[in-house]
């Protein structure tokens, strides 16, 4: 049988299918939340049936790391955590949790793993390449994930003194650069591949590159996104292609 952990975690996987604009993905949080509020009915009626109210209320963050603030607030409700508390925690958390999410995910990881898509079928890999990457890229939602919610369900209000501790705030921090990286690698070589069927000069470009732009994204900081230095990574490979030819 399936524990109470398990089918929020699995509940979470939807989070978004309920999502409406007056309450963002607040139903879904609440939907997954119900597992992990059963022990309370025997224990506290009251205070479930209040729990499972402000469970459905309000909340927007990133979807993979909702578990966050469903442990969080599960947890507070466990420890009788006044009401009006619970819901600042909730309301605290949307903000950071998107942040992190989208630094994370959206800027770092799916660029990179589109990135080391295109690298594989420049290899050869073919299939093989997209199938490794959609493997890869699935491994590391689920788990994180899962920490989230497991993280959450450990600290309760303290989840934002864990989250700061945790792997999490560099790890997002660093995503964006390493998949511009992987995109000012990627780029030189499929246009490469694509107009002279690959050639040493691509790899030099793709060298000259990356170097190039990580050099930059090291003296510009956070102001290189992914999608900034995908940009200049064009502009680079061009220009050094211009220089080469």
């Amino acid at each position: 049988m399936i524990n109470g952990r398990a089918r929020a975690f699995l509940r979470l996987l939807t989070v978004q299918g309920a999502w409406s604009f007056e309450r963002m993905t607040g139903v879904g949080i609440g939907y997954a939340a119900e597992p992990l509020l059963e022990d309370l009915k025997s224990a506290d009626p009251g205070r479930h049936a209040e729990a499972a109210v402000r469970s459905a209320e309000y909340f927007n963050s990133h979807p993979y790391l909702a578990g966050l603030a469903l442990g969080a607030l599960v947890r507070a409700e466990y420890d009788f955590v006044p009401g009006p508390q619970v819901a600042r925690l909730r309301a605290a958390l949307c903000s950071p949790l998107g942040a992190l999410g989208d630094q994370l995910f959206w800027i770092g990881l799916v660029p990179a793993m589109m990135a080391m898509a295109i690298v594989g079928v420049v290899a050869g890999l073919g299939l093989w390449s997209l199938i490794a990457v959609v493997a890869v890229y699935n491994v590391v939602r689920l788990w994180t994930g899962m920490w989230a919610l497991n993280t959450g369900l450990a600290t309760g209000t303290r989840v934002g003194a864990a989250i700061g501790a945790s792997w999490l705030p560099v790890a997002a921090g660093r995503a964006g650069l390493a998949a511009g990286g992987l995109i000012g690698l990627a780029l030189p070589l499929s246009a490469d591949w694509l107009l002279d069927g690959g050639s040493s000069r691509g790899v030099m470009l793709a060298v000259l590159t990356i170097l190039g732009g990580l050099g930059l994204g090291w003296r510009l900081g956070p102001r290189i996104t992914s999608v900034r230095f995908g940009l200049m990574a064009i502009g680079l490979a061009a220009t050094l292609a211009w220089g080469l030819g």
